[in-house]
């Protein structure tokens, strides 16, 4: 299917008026009446967009960008949404969750209940964002997320397969098992290995989705799990899972940890002489972030992760205007940091997200935009984003591509770089040829 063009910028794209139209026929006083009492304080059709991520706490590393990116749209759409003939003020309300499932809910409560948000907008792993399309949902509010397998956000609320989708207001794009599995393949296949796999799943969302559906795939492709089980997080021994993994010659190491998580298991595997037997390390969840991989020190090095977004996706934000390489240069420029591949994923929901506040028609009444986001089609700054045609009700599904974390040549900016194995359609974006072996 070919890609469609990409959308105009959302602080322009023409919306029908029809909540004016509304006002004026049926009379002032009998839509105050239909307003909530802080709409009818605020005197104006404000459009209110919640945004929630993890700023602080263990998944610190996936909201680092995110100031960057509120303030980015800030600026762009210039506080307004256009609908037809009239301009609608725009206001964003980020929140951090401080890495806290518990905050997450509430902080979600909280922009329902007393901001009343029209859209709620909610990233970066299930940890964040199931809390949170769950307090949606249960409120009749408008929500769209990303960055968690969706396998994770639909089953993992309580989706069964086979059955009609119990969600109505909670949309979720994000990649999928399918895309870990066909990332892995194409990467593990780049290097001679025994075809053992380690498997580190933690008893969490991720962790228990990606054994399910996951493993079954690496099986059939000819590899062997070897799963020693489910772990808590926040785990400090994993004497145990090290000893199967080197009982068993395990030459690839996968899995779902925390990012505190995999560090002390990594680190106890060097001292323990697994990282030595070790020749490809791909973790799902953690070496996502160059904060990541300089925590682990030389451990970090090596490491290669699937990247939901890096400056080789050749798609323009139709909220910024701004393709990949111009993204990069804007943040490294405003905050003096190394670029991570959530700042393409978090203004892929502003992307998505006005958009559909748009082509609702009425930006205020939650049926007409969950409306519009069932019809979403639009290309993003991670790709096209089609509820349309997702795997499941509710999904869209965006590609995931190999990447490896290499030490940057001397002279380099920042220590670190960040290559694609496997998307070579921008020319100007480093491609490696080869994936690197794992070693210490």
């Amino acid at each position: 299917m070919s890609e469609p063009q990409a959308a105009r910028r959302a602080d322009g794209v023409e919306v029908g008026s029809g909540r004016r139209e509304f006002l004026g026929a049926a009379g002032v006083a009998a839509a105050a009446l239909a307003l909530p009492q802080s709409a009818r304080a605020a005197g104006n059709d404000t459009v209110r967009v919640g945004f929630i991520s993890p700023l602080t706490g263990p998944l610190a590393g996936f909201g680092q960008t995110d100031p960057f990116i509120i303030e980015l749209v800030r600026k762009r759409t210039g506080g307004h949404l256009k609908s037809g003939a009239s301009t609608l003020p725009l206001e964003l309300l980020s929140r951090d969750t401080q890495s806290d499932p518990s905050r997450a809910s509430q902080l979600a409560k909280e922009l329902i209940n007393e901001h009343h948000v029209d859209l709620m907008l909610a990233t970066s792993t299930p940890e964040v964002v199931n809390p949170v399309a769950d307090a949606c949902e249960a409120a009749g509010v408008p929500c769209l997320s990303t960055v968690d397998p969706w396998e994770s956000w639909y089953f993992g609320r309580g989706a069964k397969p086979g059955q009609p989708s119990p969600f109505h207001w909670t949309y979720h794009f994000s990649f999928g098992v399918a895309q870990f599995a066909e990332m892995y393949l194409s990467i593990w296949g780049l290097l001679p290995t025994n075809k053992v796999v380690g498997a580190l799943y933690p008893n969490d969302a991720d962790g228990n989705a990606l054994r399910e559906h996951l493993v079954p795939a690496l099986e059939k492709a000819g590899y062997k799990v070897v799963d020693p089980g489910a772990y808590q997080d926040g785990t400090t021994n994993f004497s145990a899972q090290i000893q199967k993994f080197k009982a068993a010659g395990v030459q690839i190491l996968t899995g779902a940890p925390l990012p505190n998580d995999f560090a002390v298991f990594l680190r106890q595997a060097a001292q323990q002489g697994l990282a030595r037997q070790l020749r490809i390390v791909t973790p799902a969840k953690v070496g996502l972030f160059p904060s990541d991989v300089q925590a682990l020190g030389r451990l970090g090095l090596g490491i290669a992760t699937g990247a939901y977004w890096s400056p080789a996706f050749p798609y323009v934000s139709p909220v910024a205007g701004l393709g990949g390489a111009q993204l990069v240069d804007a943040y490294q420029k405003a905050s003096g940091k190394q670029w991570t591949q959530q700042l393409g994923a978090s203004l892929s929901l502003f992307d998505a997200g006005l958009t559909a506040l748009s082509r609702s028609g009425a930006p205020k009444d939650r049926n007409a935009v969950i409306k519009a986001i069932r019809e979403l089609d639009v290309v993003t700054t991670v790709g096209r984003v089609n509820f349309r045609d997702g795997p499941v009700p509710n999904v869209a599904t965006t590609p995931l591509v190999g990447a490896q974390w290499l030490a940057a040549p001397s002279g380099s900016r920042f220590p670190l770089e960040y290559l694609t194995v496997e998307h070579a359609d921008d020319p100007k974006v480093r491609i490696q040829t080869r994936l690197h072996r794992y070693h210490i």
